[in-house]
C-alpha cells in the first residue's frame, strides 16, 4: 500500500472538513461523540441521521462520528460541512427536522444555532468568540476527522512525520528538534522533553521503553482523554519517531480504566496502524520494528506520577519510587524508559512536520507552544480550550469562557488540580506560562483550570482538595500518609466553627513539613492548595476560625442566610428556586427566609441577580 498515493486521494475527498470554499459534491454532518456528548445521546443522534438519509434515499450526504469540539456547555454538537454550521444542543428527535431543512431544503434551522455569551445568533464554528483566540495544534483534528478511520487520520498528513524521521532523519537530528522547539512536559513539572528524549536515548541498555502516560486524575480535567478519544493516532505516531529517537521496540499506554471510549479507540487505532504497517516490524521498509499495547490502571490517582505507574505497570502495587535513579536510567523492568503524557506526545508531529522555529516562535521565552486546558466551574463556556503560552487567565475566563454565569464576581481559579494553586482576583492578567504561574503560587499541571465566583468559600475549598489527597495518597510515606489527614482534620474544624486561630498556624507548619519530606511530587505538592488559600485568603481562615463566620455562606454549620432589605427588589427568583420553600414573600414584596425551614444549600445566593443575599 502506498501511503502516500492514500493521502492524497483522502485528502481531496475530506478538503471540505476545513475548507468552507471547497468544491464539495457531497455533504458531511458532522456529530461530537467524545464523552460529553456521548453522556447526552449523541450516539442516538448518529444513528437517527443515517437512518432517515437511508429512508428518504438521500445521497452524497455523509454522517461523520469524531471526536470532542471543545465547546462542551453547547454539547450535542452537530457540524455540517462544507457550510460549518454550527448546531448547538442537539437532540435526537431533532434530526428529521435538520435533514428536511438544511440538506433538503437548504436552509438552516435556526432555533438550533448556536448563541454566543450575548446572545448572537452564530452561523459558523469560528465566529464563536469561544474560539477566536484558541490555537489547535494538539487538538488539530479533535472534531475534524473520524478519529475510528486511519485513512482520515493520513489524509491530515498522518504519519507523514514518522515516515520523515525514519527515511531522512538521524535519531540525534531528531532530538535536536525536539529540543529547539522548546517544548516542556505537559503533564506537571514541564521538564524538557528534548533533554528527556536525550537522556534516555544516553542510557546504557540494549532494551528501551517508551511510556504514554494516559492516568489523568485530576479532578476536572478531561484534556487527554479528550484527544485520545478524538485523534488516538498522534499519540501512537509520537511514540514511534520517540521509539526511534531512544532505540526502543516497546511502548506502552497506561490509561485509566474509566475512559471506556478512549481504550475503545485506542484499541481499534493500535490494531489499524499493525495492518497498516505503521507499528510491528520494518516500518517504512526501515529496519527500525517498533509495537505498543495498553494497560488499563484501576483510577488510583498516584498512579500519574510517572514511577507509581511503572510500578502498576509491572503488575505491582502503585507506589513511587525512591528518586534516584530516574526512569530514564531505570524505568520498566530496571531498563531506560521514556515516560510522557498525552498531550506532550500530541505535539510531536507537528513539530517535525512545520519545524522547530515555527513551534519556538508561538508562546513565550520560556515556555513554548500551547497548553490545552479543561475549563470548568463557575464560567459560561465550559470545555476544551488550546491557547498558545502567555495568553492571560482573564483572556481564557472572559474572552474564551464568557465570563461568569449569572454576572456573578470572579473570586479564584484552581490550576493543576489538587497539586496547584490559586489564583485570586488581582492576578487575573497572569500570563498563563510555568514561570508565571510558579511565581503567583500556582502551577500547570496537567491543565485543570477550575473558576469559582464569589459564592465560593476557599476554607472550604482546601478541605475539598485535602479529602481528595487523603483518599488516594498510596500511603506509602509517612509524611502525605499521616500528615495531609491532620491539615484534614484541621480543615474540618475549621469549617465546622470548631478551629481555633492556633489552627492557621499548625496548617502552615504541617504544609512545609509535607513538601520537605514526602517521597514523590503529589505528596510534596498535596498542601499546595491550602498553601495558596492561606496566602491570598488569609481572611476567610480567620473569619472561620476567630469570628465563626464564613462569607460565602457554604460552611453551613457557620451560616446564616438572610436578605438584605435595602437590596432586595421583590423578583421572586430567589423564592422560585428555594427547594424546602423557606422563603417567604409575595408579589413584589421584599423576600423574608424562615429560619427554621432553611436547610442553607444556598440555592438562594446563586439565583439572586441583586445581590442581595448573605449573612
Amino acid at each position: 500500500m502506498n501511503i502516500q498515493d492514500l493521502r492524497e486521494e483522502k485528502r481531496k475527498e475530506l478538503e471540505l472538513r476545513v475548507n468552507t470554499k471547497a468544491d464539495a459534491r457531497e455533504k458531511h454532518i458532522l456529530v461530537c461523540h467524545g464523552t460529553g456528548c456521548t453522556s447526552s445521546k449523541s450516539s442516538q443522534i448518529l444513528v437517527n441521521f443515517k437512518k432517515i438519509l437511508e429512508e428518504k434515499k438521500i445521497e452524497n450526504v455523509r454522517v461523520i462520528k469524531t471526536g470532542c469540539f471543545g465547546l462542551c456547555a453547547k454539547g450535542p454538537i452537530v457540524i455540517i460541512r462544507p457550510e460549518d454550521t454550527f448546531y448547538a444542543m442537539v437532540t435526537p428527535e431533532d434530526c428529521e427536522e435538520i435533514i428536511k431543512t438544511h440538506i433538503m431544503e437548504g436552509n438552516k434551522v435556526e432555533r438550533l444555532l448556536a448563541k454566543d455569551i450575548d446572545g448572537t445568533v452564530v452561523n459558523r464554528l469560528d465566529d464563536l468568540n469561544f474560539y477566536k483566540k484558541q490555537k489547535r495544534i494538539a487538538l488539530k483534528n479533535c472534531g475534524v476527522i473520524n478519529p475510528e478511520d486511519i485513512d482520515e487520520y493520513i489524509a491530515f498528513d498522518g504519519y507523514l512525520g514518522l515516515e520523515r524521521v525514519l527515511t531522512q532523519m538521524s535519531p540525534k537530528e531528531v532530538i535536536e528538534e525536539i529540543k529547539n522547539s522548546g517544548i516542556r512536559g505537559r503533564g506537571g513539572a514541564g521538564f524538557p522533553t528534548g533533554k528527556k528524549w536525550e537522556l534516555t536515548r544516553d542510557s546504557e541498555g540494549i532494551q528501551k521503553y517508551v511510556v504514554c502516560n494516559a492516568d489523568e486524575g485530576d479532578p476536572g480535567a478531561f484534556m487527554d482523554r479528550s484527544i485520545l478519544e478524538g485523534d488516538p493516532h498522534c499519540v501512537l505516531e509520537a511514540m514511534a519517531i520517540a521509539a526511534y529517537c531512544i532505540g526502543a521496540n516497546k511502548g506502552f499506554i497506561y490509561v485509566r480504566a474509566e475512559y471506556p471510549i478512549a481504550v475503545q479507540r485506542l484499541q481499534i487505532a493500535i490494531k489499524q496502524a499493525r495492518e497498516y504497517g505503521l507499528l510491528g516490524n520494518h516500518i517504512f521498509n526501515t529496519d527500525f520494528d517498533f509495537d505498543i499495547e495498553i494497560r488499563l490502571g484501576a483510577g488510583a490517582f498516584v498512579c500519574g506520577e510517572e514511577t507509581a505507574l511503572l510500578e502498576s505497570i509491572e503488575g505491582k502495587r502503585g507506589q513511587p519510587r525512591v528518586k534516584p535513579p530516574y526512569p530514564a536510567n531505570s524505568g520498566l523492568w530496571g531498563k531506560p524508559t521514556l515516560i510522557n503524557n498525552v498531550e506532550t506526545y500530541a505535539n510531536i508531529a507537528q513539530i517535525i512536520l512545520k519545524g522547530s522555529k515555527w513551534y519556538s516562535s508561538i508562546g513565550t521565552e520560556n515556555s513554548k507552544g500551547t497548553k490545552v486546558f479543561a475549563l470548568g466551574g463557575n464560567v459560561n463556556n465550559i470545555g476544551l480550550v488550546e491557547v498558545p503560552m502567555g495568553t492571560t487567565l482573564r483572556e481564557i475566563v472572559y474572552d474564551i469562557g464568557g465570563g461568569i454565569p449569572n454576572n456573578r464576581d470572579f473570586k479564584a481559579a484552581q490550576t493543576g488540580g489538587p497539586s496547584g494553586g490559586c489564583i485570586p482576583k488581582e492576578h487575573l492578567d497572569t500570563p498563563i506560562d510555568y514561570e508565571s504561574l510558579k511565581e503567583i503560587g500556582s502551577m500547570m499541571g496537567s491543565g485543570g483550570l477550575i473558576v469559582m465566583d464569589d459564592t465560593k468559600c476557599m476554607v472550604s475549598l482546601a478541605k475539598f482538595y485535602l479529602e481528595f489527597t487523603v483518599s488516594e495518597s498510596c500511603g506509602k510515606c509517612t509524611p502525605c500518609r499521616i500528615g495531609t489527614k491532620r491539615m484534614l482534620e484541621i480543615l474540618e474544624r475549621l469549617c465546622d466553627g470548631k478551629g481555633s486561630e492556633i489552627d492557621i498556624y499548625k496548617l502552615e507548619k504541617l504544609a512545609t513539613n509535607i513538601q520537605k519530606a514526602s517521597i514523590c511530587g503529589l505528596g510534596q505538592s498535596a498542601p499546595n492548595p491550602v498553601i495558596s488559600t492561606l496566602k491570598y485568603f488569609r481572611e476567610e481562615f480567620k473569619e472561620h476560625a476567630i469570628e465563626k463566620q464564613c462569607r460565602a455562606l457554604e460552611c453551613k454549620a457557620m451560616s446564616k442566610i438572610t436578605i438584605q432589605e435595602e437590596k432586595c427588589k421583590g423578583c421572586g427568583l430567589c423564592q422560585k428556586h428555594c427547594p424546602v420553600e423557606a422563603i417567604e414573600g409575595q408579589g413584589r414584596e421584599k423576600r423574608v427566609i424562615n429560619q427554621e425551614k432553611c436547610i442553607k444549600c444556598g440555592t438562594c445566593l446563586t439565583n439572586c441577580p441583586f445581590k442581595a443575599i448573605g449573612n
